[in-house]
This record gives C-alpha cells, structure tokens and sequence, in this order.
C-alpha cells in the first residue's frame, strides 16, 4: 500500500515539474476581446490629439513610410488570413519605426509619453496577434518598395494615420481572426 501511495506520489510530482519546468513558454491564450483594441485606438487618439495642440518642439525631422489605411473590402476579402495578417504586420512595423523617428525628433517632453505609449501599444498589438496564432512577422531590411504604403512628412499625419490603421485593417484582422471564431455546430 504504501509502495502504489509512494510511486503515485512521485507521478504527481513529476508531473508537476513538468509544468512548472523553467525555459517552456506557455501558450498564449487567444485575446479575442475588442475592447482591448479599442482601448489603443483610444490611447492613439489621445496622442494624436496632443498632437495637433502641439505649438512647439513637435515636428517630424523626415518623412516616413506608413501603412495604406484605406480598405478596398473586395480585395481584403479575396485574400487568405496570412496574406492579411502579413499587411496588417508590415503596417504595425512600419509605424513603430515611424513612432521611433518621431520620439527622436519630437522637443516637447510633454508628447514623449504619447508617442512612447504608442510604441508600447504597438508592440501590445503584436502580442495580440501572436496569441492568436498569427505567424511572427520578419521585416524587410528597409521599407523601400514595399507595397500598399505611402509617405508623410508632418507629425500630424503621422498619428492620424495610425489610428486609422488600428480602426480599419487592424480591426478587420482581429475580426476574422480564426482563433476567435466561435464553434457553431
């Protein structure tokens, strides 16, 4: 008797330093919840609106690529999920290195903890997605050629294009998102 409590005892705790091993990643649990998504696009509002009171110390030094933010819907929907996880991606990259440029060229200290912020929530989305198992995005070596971009030249425009992003393609993907998509049967 006490040789079966002792061998089950010793299962047990194998069995629980195989789920408590250091080194193993858990897997995410999925974020299907939009009021996570709202609450950047919120956040990305708020900057862009510190933005626009900005008077001094808040130019952008250079322009930048960003994202397309408008939706052609018929072509959205004609693509497979990883074609559109990979643009929303690419858009996501591409802001944060237009955010970063913007941190460094940004004077006024008051708008540092906007555009911070917004970096981090970008970095948050990427999160996102990786929970619901959207393949991690490799960027290119540069943004030149890419397709579906385009250039800004003012902070402003900057900003509003990355609330635009997050409230369409970004918004869509999450959507659609198959680890989102309830069982119906």
């Amino acid at each position: 008797m006490l040789q079966k409590t002792g061998r089950g005892l010793l299962a047990l705790l194998l069995i629980v330093l195989e789920w408590t091993r250091p080194g193993l990643p858990s897997p995410l649990r999925p974020i299907c919840d939009l009021r996570v998504l709202n609450h950047f696009i919120k956040e990305a509002r708020d900057a862009e609106v510190a933005m626009k009171s900005c008077r001094e110390g808040c130019s952008l030094s250079e322009s930048v690529t960003v994202p397309q933010t408008r939706v052609d819907f018929d072509v959205w929907e004609k693509k497979n999920a990883l074609e559109q996880a990979q643009e929303v991606q690419c858009g996501l990259w591409l802001l944060q290195q237009a955010l970063s440029l913007l941190r460094t060229s940004v004077t006024n200290t008051a708008l540092h903890s906007h555009i911070d912020n917004s970096i981090r929530n970008l970095l948050s989305i990427n999160a996102v997605l990786r929970s619901l198992n959207i393949q991690e995005y490799n960027p290119p070596a540069s943004a030149a050629g890419l397709e579906g971009t385009w250039r800004v030249s003012s902070a402003t425009d900057l900003l509003q294009v990355h609330v635009n992003f997050l409230r369409g393609k970004v918004r869509l993907l999450l959507l659609d998102a198959q680890a989102c998509q309830q069982d119906v049967s």
